[in-house]
């Protein structure tokens, strides 16, 4: 639907009335009007920067003949909301935010649109809605913060949740922890390590859905002003030329962005959010091929969690499109898909080859197959996903004892006072999308671990999400979920679990007869919800299929 459909013929003078109540000019009633929806808050350090984004996008679609309208959608800090009943809210926000953008393009008719996120639920939220409205559209993100440093070491995020467990032990004194807390995040932009908002964000360039720069240009960068009014100025062409959402994110599209992906090494939640920007043009991501596309496609970056950079590194190595020429040199990305300023292959042309360690070589990378592993078994019959690139090469096939908890709080707790042992194998059930209600994101047990010098030791596995964040045996996404009968609810404490990642396998070793007993006793926990969690549950699918709401 057109703008004019709104604002033109003597019917529409009283819409044009409501628009001069704004303060707007006949002349800029006319123009094509361009929807500028950004998730600029006072809470979230990813959004807190936003507004002035706005108004560089706003003055890209003036400089080139559009009127720019902005309009606010809401966002949830991850790691403000770890740890307690508002992690519950993170990844229901996805669907709110789709809708919110959704709702607001529609009702009032824009012609073209800019939307700005930045963090974790944000992002997919954006591309959601963009491929729902299939309008002219750019994503120009908000851009990484800069590592912190902390006694001339790189630290972010992570370090901070780490030290908790370090000091914890004994390791890490409170003045330690409280230098570590007051240097570790130095500026406003999405956390800097290759956690899950900045996964989203350099899928979006691969998506191509963003413009060069979008998934590494540093927040504090004046790139990023510039990058947010050459977005204004994209989106006018794209106006003009009609080209829209469906004709970039194509099926060839998202393989391109789940090879880049598994180049990158990106967060496990990255598979999650594909499918479910999928699912909006009815394409199915089906985690076997998922899978296929890993074992094809190298490593080549170890960024944080994994390894010592940030994104400020992949920046200046060179960035996506470095790491898009690379794979596009061994087949591994189609070079021909269109994006919002061409095609890739214009677009990597002057790409810079790669620099041997922020980004690997593809005759030497730092594994053979994707940072991210699809595993399948009696425990995860729909599949299962660990970000294998952040998992120690001693851990790839692990056996152990199963330690069996109904909540990531008994879990954490269990591991603060030194009740979980090397060789045990943490599992925490009923933190599906319909068991939690939420699927939430649990970095303080995975952390905590690390901390405690047990990430090669101990495995976890869960229903739930695992933060980008997260480094060593953390298997998530366990589908179906225990809240709805699937295997992990049956899972006993004391049983032998065992996976193996260059397999692809995922068991617990229990007596057939054994298994069906517990299945016959089972039953699903009473977990009242109320509000908006209580819609989430009665609607939200299973984590393989994107935990999406339809």
């Amino acid at each position: 639907m057109k703008s004019s459909a709104m604002k033109s013929g003597v019917e529409r003078a009283p819409h044009r009335s409501l628009l001069k109540a704004l303060g707007l000019t006949n002349e800029q009633i006319e123009r094509p009007l361009v929807g500028i929806l950004h998730g600029h808050n006072e809470i979230v350090p990813g959004h807190t920067h936003l507004d002035k984004l706005a108004l560089a996008v706003k003055e890209g679609v003036l400089m080139n003949g559009g009127m720019p309208i902005a309009a606010p959608f809401i966002a949830v800090c991850d790691g403000i909301a770890m740890g307690h009943r508002g992690m519950r809210y993170s990844l229901p926000s996805r669907e709110l935010i789709a809708d919110s953008i959704e709702t607001m393009v529609i009702a009032h008719a824009f012609d073209a649109l800019v939307i700005i996120p930045n963090c974790d639920k944000t992002v997919p939220a954006a591309l959601m809605a963009a491929a729902r409205l299939d309008i002219p559209t750019v994503i120009v993100s908000g851009g990484a913060m800069l590592a912190g440093k902390t006694k001339s070491k790189a630290t972010d995020l992570t370090t901070v949740f780490e030290g908790v467990g370090r000091h914890a032990q004994g390791g890490m004194s409170e003045e330690e922890i409280d230098e570590l807390e007051n240097s570790a995040c130095p500026t406003c932009g999405s956390c800097s390590g290759m956690f899950t908002a900045n996964s989203m964000n350099c899928l979006t360039e691969a998506l191509g859905m963003g413009l060069p720069g979008n998934g590494t240009i540093p927040a504090v960068y004046a790139d990023r002003t510039r990058l947010a009014k050459m977005a204004g100025a994209s989106v006018m062409k794209l106006y003009e030329e009609n080209k829209t959402p469906s004709q970039i994110m194509t099926p060839q599209a998202f393989e391109n962005a789940l090879a880049v992906d598994m180049a990158l090494g990106g967060s496990s939640n990255t598979i999650l959010h594909l499918t479910a920007i999928a699912a909006e043009f009815d394409l199915v991501l089906d985690l076997k091929r998922v899978d296929e596309i890993s074992k094809s496609t190298p490593n080549l970056c170890r960024l944080s969690p994994a390894g010592p950079y940030h994104i400020e590194d992949l920046h200046e190595a060179g960035g996506i499109s470095a790491v898009i020429k690379a794979l596009g040199a061994i087949d591994r990305f189609d070079l021909s898909q269109q994006t919002v300023d061409g095609n890739f292959e214009t677009r990597v042309a002057k790409a810079k080859q790669p620099d041997g360690k922020v980004i690997a070589t593809t005759d030497a990378p730092y594994l053979d197959q994707g940072g991210i592993k699809v595993l399948f078994g009696n425990i995860a019959p729909e599949g299962a996903v660990v970000k294998q690139s952040a998992v120690s090469p001693k851990m790839r096939k692990f056996e152990g004892r199963a330690r069996v908890f109904d909540s990531e709080e008994a879990a954490t707790s269990a591991l603060l006072s030194g009740k979980i042992v090397k060789g045990d194998i943490v599992v925490i059930r009923y933190e599906g999308p319909k068991g939690g209600p939420g699927m939430r994101e649990m970095l303080a047990p995975t952390s905590t671990l690390s901390g405690l010098g047990l990430d090669e030791h101990v495995a976890l596995l869960t229903d739930g999400r695992f933060s980008g964040a997260t480094r060593g045996g953390a298997i998530g996404h366990i589908s179906p979920e225990a809240y709805e009968g699937g295997p992990i609810a049956f899972v006993a404490e004391g049983d032998t679990i065992a996976f193996d990642l260059d397999k692809g396998t995922l068991n617990v070793d229990v007596e057939p007869e054994v298994w069906e007993a517990r299945k016959a006793n089972w039953e699903a926990p009473d977990r009242p919800v109320t509000g908006y969690l209580k819609k989430y549950r009665a609607s939200v699918s299973s984590a393989s299929k994107g935990a999406i709401c339809r």
